[in-house]
């Protein structure tokens, strides 16, 4: 409270939104703005000297969760449209307590980088078998920008624990000329790996130090591993959310036909994205998905994407009756763009 003539203001009336707004805008740009801006002049001054990393194009047109379901949920679901996606947390053999104990389902952004990390040694060398110890800790030095000791690469081994031990379970439906298919598709990313259980107190955490990717999912990852930059997805670690969408645009814009854009509603979209928001909500969801698609086309610089404006009902006399027709939900335009990686630097590592 401030001290007026008549009393106490309540502080609200003097640091209002617009002071704030202020106060930001005179500090300079954030920890993320910074980061975007960074990742943006890279690629204006290293345009052809680019780490490149890969998700599969299965995981970029769905989604892993974007927080912790909660260490007692072992199972997660996601529908988009006519994809359902079905996470299954798995077990770990514990070397101390010598029996399999259960292990969380992985989430969050972390666990997508490690993902892609892991995609990306097995790309280059074109290997299922992954030691991991010394890798990960230079990708988390280097992409995360993080000390790579203590909580902070132990939250990362937890992620890649949870992951190698998942299951995970997707369904597609398809219409065609004779009628509707279905199929179901099994997708275990890890078929063996090696825990190690440090003996330091401070970082007793079940973690693969080795790691072999199933036969079926490193075959189909060499043929539909989706390139992405390195340096643009060190600018969007802060965000699960970002990081997917700009993975879904990198193997979805330049597969649009040039004369032909694609319509995405706010209801589709919500499909995709909006796990954790209410659709009956959808305002809330939008804010925090423009907040992401920015960030997104801050470094994705060649995506073309507009947003539809709000357009109003039409009215039609249809048997002397008047009928009022809704148009479209509103949503976006997603026009044929170039992918964030050129084809002629795929093969960098």
């Amino acid at each position: 409270m401030s001290r007026g003539k008549k009393g106490l203001t309540p502080i609200g009336k003097i640091i209002t939104p617009k002071l704030i707004r202020e106060i930001k805008r005179r500090s300079g740009p954030t920890p993320i703005q910074q980061r975007l801006i960074q990742a943006a002049a890279a690629d204006v001054e290293n345009p052809d000297q680019r780490s490149i990393l890969y998700q599969h194009s299965v995981l970029c047109q769905t989604c892993l969760p974007y927080r912790n379901p909660g260490d007692d949920m072992h199972e997660w679901a996601r529908l988009n449209g006519s994809v359902h996606l079905k996470v299954r947390a798995g077990e770990a053999m514990h070397p101390k307590e010598r029996r399999l104990v259960q292990l969380g389902l992985p989430f969050g952004s972390k666990c997508r980088l490690v993902l892609m990390h892991i995609n990306q040694i097995a790309v280059v060398t074109q290997s299922p078998h992954i030691e991991v110890e010394d890798s990960l800790t230079a990708f988390v030095r280097r992409v995360l920008k993080l000390d790579p000791k203590g909580r902070n690469i132990t939250d990362v081994k937890a992620q890649l624990a949870r992951l190698s031990a998942a299951d995970i379970t997707l369904g597609l439906v398809a219409d065609c000329s004779e009628g509707t298919t279905a199929a179901t598709r099994y997708l275990r990313i890890v078929e063996d790996f090696n825990v190690w259980f440090p003996k330091d107190e401070h970082q007793r955490v079940l973690w693969p130090s080795v790691i072999e990717l199933s036969h079926r999912y490193f075959e189909s990852l060499i043929s539909h591993a989706v390139p992405l930059d390195e340096t643009h997805i060190a600018a969007l670690s802060h965000s699960a959310m970002a990081l997917d969408v700009y993975a879904w645009l990198a193997q979805r814009l330049h597969r649009i036909p040039a004369n032909k854009p694609a319509f995405i509603s706010w209801a589709a979209l919500h499909d995709q994205f909006g796990q954790g928001y209410n659709p009956g909500r959808m305002n809330n969801f939008r804010a925090a998905f423009r907040v992401a698609l920015k960030q997104v086309l801050a470094i994705y610089k060649d995506a073309r994407i507009t947003e539809d404006e709000r357009r109003s009902p039409t009215l039609f006399i249809q048997g002397g009756n008047r009928i009022w027709r809704e148009p479209r939900a509103k949503g976006l335009t997603l026009r044929n763009s170039p992918p964030p990686v050129s084809s002629r630097l795929k093969t960098i590592g």
